[in-house]
């Protein structure tokens, strides 16, 4: 494809859109892979896929294969899932939660979640999921972003509880966060050394991608 072989040398937009959760959505070409922009930042595929795979090597990729049930909170393009069937050859149950309808549209038309099999992709509001979740995930993975924010709610110590909650026993959160400011630094910093839950344990692994930072929380029952 042409597109793809000019991308090399300079991105090349070939769809964009806006809606009610991001002022803008663009598909491009970028150095010959298909990513998702939002106005300000990488949405899915390009370097998050790349902070978030970082993760994931964290945890085992032979880890990650035998567990049952993996959760995602903000699915976007859905690159960690493209990640987790494609790269880790996962097998197993994946609920992809998704606010934003426009995205699962752009994520089918484009990258095709809709014809993963093991996928149940849901256009629904994670906080309200969290809440209302019943069932319990081997791994839960948070990549919850508006642009370049994130909700406030995410560093909230009930709702870190009520996803503690819903882990397995040996059971993983990865949490991926932006820092782009001090007051960024500041937040993390005050979230870890502020978590508390019997029988977990809390990392951060610093300076993925350079503006991300991820959280690692781990059942150790």
């Amino acid at each position: 494809m042409i597109q793809r072989l000019l991308s090399y040398f300079l991105p090349i937009t070939i769809y964009k859109t806006q809606s009610n959760w991001n002022k803008s959505i663009e598909i491009t070409w970028t150095n010959g892979e298909l990513v998702i922009d939002s106005e300000n930042t990488n949405y899915s595929y390009g370097s998050l896929q790349r902070i978030l795979k970082h993760g994931l090597k964290k945890i085992g990729f032979s880890q990650i294969r035998e567990m049952n049930k993996i959760l995602v909170l903000g699915v976007a393009g859905g690159s960690v899932i493209k990640t987790l069937i494609d790269e880790i050859q996962y097998k197993g149950i994946v609920t992809g939660i998704e606010i934003d309808a426009k995205i699962i549209e752009v994520a089918n038309s484009y990258f095709k979640l809709n014809q993963i099999p093991n996928l149940t992709l849901l256009n629904t509001d994670a906080f309200e999921f969290v809440l209302q979740a019943k069932e319990k995930y081997d791994l839960i993975i948070v990549d919850i972003f508006q642009d370049t924010k994130m909700p406030a709610f995410l560093f909230e110590n009930f709702f870190t509880e009520r996803l503690c909650a819903l882990l397995q026993k040996k059971g993983f959160i990865l949490f991926n966060t932006m820092v782009l400011t001090k007051n960024d630094t500041a937040r993390n910093e005050k979230y870890c050394s502020e978590f508390y839950q019997p029988n977990f344990k809390i990392k951060r692994i610093p300076k993925v991608e350079i503006h991300n930072e991820l959280i690692l929380i781990e059942n150790i029952i």
